[in-house]
């Protein structure tokens, strides 16, 4: 599994139709974007994991200016998005190749159990919408981007 952790000011997904017209789907204030991908072999305990960790992850502030809080500590939330372009090989050729992802019902599978593990951890979490063309907009604050893989 890999993931995009993103601390954010805010954040919100649009579903992307007919001519670009864009339909609002999610946002979230203060927290976390998460660019999620399954890839072969991961499992529901991968997502469990990842899930687990992003919830306890000290990437907030404290009143020192000390990175020592957790999305949980500071009441933020996540919007979690699935991203199979993370798992992308780019370093044959100027094509890259998706062949490193899981197959579609899998990735689904484990993207859902992910964002309702960062549930379970009491994240309050929205999410996009799988295999659907959506825009991203958000305030990277910092910026703070962690780049997480299971390998």
């Amino acid at each position: 599994m890999r993931a995009l952790l993103q601390r954010v000011t805010e954040a919100g997904v649009f579903l992307v139709g007919e001519g670009g017209t864009e339909e609002a789907l999610a946002a979230i204030g203060p927290g976390l974007a998460v660019l999620v991908c399954a890839e072969p072999g991961d499992t529901e305990e991968t997502a469990r994991y990842f899930a687990r960790k992003i919830a306890n992850m000290r990437v907030f502030e404290d009143a020192d200016g000390k990175t020592n809080l957790s999305v949980l500590d500071v009441g933020g939330q996540a919007l979690v998005i699935s991203q199979f372009t993370l798992a992308a090989d780019w370093k044959k050729g100027n094509r890259p190749g998706f062949s490193k992802a899981a197959d579609p019902q899998t990735a689904e599978r484990l993207y859902l159990a992910f964002a309702g593990f960062l549930r379970d951890e009491d994240v309050p979490v929205e999410t996009g919408r799988f295999r659907s063309h959506m825009r991203l907009r958000l305030a990277n604050d910092g910026p703070f981007t962690i780049w997480m893989d299971s390998d």
